[in-house]
């Protein structure tokens, strides 16, 4: 689906102004969702370097900007405004930008913008009803709070390492991030949530408020149900590879000519599997008649299912598991999973041009809101493309103006 670029917002936040003083990926994530919900978002970018993942590559694309496909993932419905924010002239044309913004997001270190005058405070005086959302590794306060934070290391801190990967005992086991930066993309997705939180509350009362979203707290609070099982019940998680920690069977089995993922959540599913690959047996077995039994029992089973589902070929248990109702697939690879039927009946995919007819695919916005669809009005810009354009625009700044702040090196055109 090819979408056209520079059109007016229809989406349910058209007409909110989002000031993006953030960069890499949790940051950009969260105003890429609100860009994509109808806001205008302002992306103020470092004269002559841009936002870091501009360089994240290869892949790059071939357009002569030689932006990664890194960047690209995240800097849809966007302009981009290269301001140098340390020169005082600078960070004031920002304070301009920021008056008339509802939201700003930036993932700055604690403090870091004080000295700009670009903190929530300096900002809250100037628009006393700005959301500030500060998005970093470990939060506002607490003993942590000046360390830089990563997606890689968090996924280490926080626990998740130690349930991700195949257990210690076995070949290649031991610690394993998750395959993309879950920690800074649910950190985005948790601002984003948040910001739209505190509109709502707004709107109610009109006042505006200050947003700590820290990578860690983020990613600790998604243990979920293992740091429940931990909490609640005194069992300490580990590594079980495709495992569940709760419910069994519920991981990757081999047959005889590749790999079939089997998730049973139930007795039920449980009884009518093992009767579809002619083991009916174990389900009237006392070890594995309900879950809790499975669980606490799950070598014996897995053994004595792998036995039996060794016998099968991919694609027909795969097409049995479908006739029966019951869940079960491949592991696609990405290039596959893009080309599914299901994704293109779902219209995931699309495709926008950039100002010199670059086309850029990009997977879209998943919610379908039936009244107020996502839309898709910019394509990822080069870094300071809009710069001369918006400042003319917002401000009426002249071209003498104009030329006098690009010479001085406090914008600048695009890269």
């Amino acid at each position: 689906m090819t979408a056209p670029s520079d059109r007016t917002s229809t989406g349910p936040l058209a007409g909110i102004k989002v000031l993006d003083l953030s960069r890499v990926l949790a940051g950009p994530w969260c105003s890429q969702i609100l860009g994509d919900l109808g806001a205008e978002v302002i992306k103020i970018e470092q004269p002559g370097q841009g936002d870091d993942t501009r360089r994240w590559g290869p892949p790059f694309l071939d357009d002569g900007s030689r932006d990664s496909a890194y960047y690209l993932c995240a800097n849809r419905n966007k302009r981009s405004v290269a301001i140098n924010m340390a020169d005082p002239r600078g960070a004031a044309l920002i304070r301009r930008f920021a008056a008339e913004a509802d939201i700003v997001i930036e993932n700055f270190r604690v403090g870091g913008l004080a000295k700009y005058g670009l903190d929530y405070p300096s900002l809250k005086a100037i628009k006393p009803d700005v959301i500030h959302c500060s998005i970093t590794g470990f939060g506002q306060d607490g003993p942590y709070k000046d360390v830089g934070g990563y997606d890689f290391l968090i996924q280490g801190l926080s626990g998740l390492m130690s349930v991700t990967g195949r257990p210690d005992d076995q070949p290649g086991g031991g610690p394993m991030k998750v395959g993309i930066p879950v920690s800074d993309l649910s950190t985005g997705l948790y601002a984003a949530v948040s910001i739209l939180a505190a509109l709502h509350h707004r709107n109610r009362t009109g006042e505006g408020q200050h947003i700590d979203l820290a990578l860690l707290d983020t990613q600790v609070s998604l243990l979920a149900n293992q740091a429940s099982n931990w909490m609640n019940g005194g069992m300490e998680p580990r590594r079980l590879g495709n495992q569940h920690p709760n419910t069994v069977p519920y991981q990757d089995f081999s047959c005889a000519d590749g790999d079939v993922l089997v998730a049973l959540g139930n007795d039920r599913q449980f009884r009518a599997f093992t009767a579809m690959i002619g083991v009916a047996d174990l389900a009237d077995d006392p070890r594995f008649s309900n879950s809790a039994s499975r669980s606490v029992n799950r070598a014996d089973l897995i053994l004595q299912m792998s036995a039996a589902i060794a016998q099968w070929k991919a694609a027909d248990l795969i097409a049995a598991m479908e006739k029966a109702g019951l869940p079960g697939g491949k592991v696609n690879e990405i290039p596959e999973i893009l080309d599914h039927p299901q994704i293109r009946a779902r219209g995931l995919v699309h495709e926008i041009r950039r100002s010199d007819g670059t086309p850029v695919r990009f997977l879209g916005f998943p919610a379908k809101l039936s009244a107020s669809p996502a839309d898709y009005r910019h394509a990822p810009p080069r870094s300071g493309e809009d710069t001369i354009a918006i400042l003319e625009d917002k401000f009426e700044l002249t071209n003498k103006e104009i030329e006098r702040l690009i010479k001085a090196g406090v914008i600048a055109e695009k890269l």
